[in-house]
């Protein structure tokens, strides 16, 4: 992998809700501080988000845009996913099937 992209994952698991976004955006925080340009958020262990929850994602995303990065989200469940589709959050996230899909993309770029 070329050197100028670097990329570091989230995985946030369970409910994605008001109790959990302070630690979530913590975490992308600490990517950001680790010089992340790309911080992927696996959803995979996540069984609901609550409007807190995409509050959170939606935090995150402008924290990460404004630190000069981006953030894309992979591994969603259908009750994610029509979240997702009926808050219009799937135009405003990119949305990989998983980790390795976004990996390969990742790589293929280089």
């Amino acid at each position: 992998m070329s050197s100028d992209i670097k990329f570091e994952v989230v995985r946030p698991t369970g409910i994605l809700d008001g109790t959990q976004a302070n630690v979530f955006r913590r975490e992308v925080r600490d990517r950001i501080d680790n010089k992340a340009n790309i911080v992927l958020v696996n959803l995979q262990d996540v069984t609901f988000i609550d409007s807190s929850g995409l509050g959170a994602l939606v935090s995150a995303l402008k924290m990460v845009r404004t630190a000069g990065a981006k953030m894309v989200i992979c591994s969603i469940n259908d009750q994610v996913r029509m979240l997702f589709e009926l808050t219009s959050m799937d135009r405003v996230f990119k949305v990989y099937p998983n980790e390795e899909t976004f990996e390969n993309e990742v790589n293929s770029d280089i």
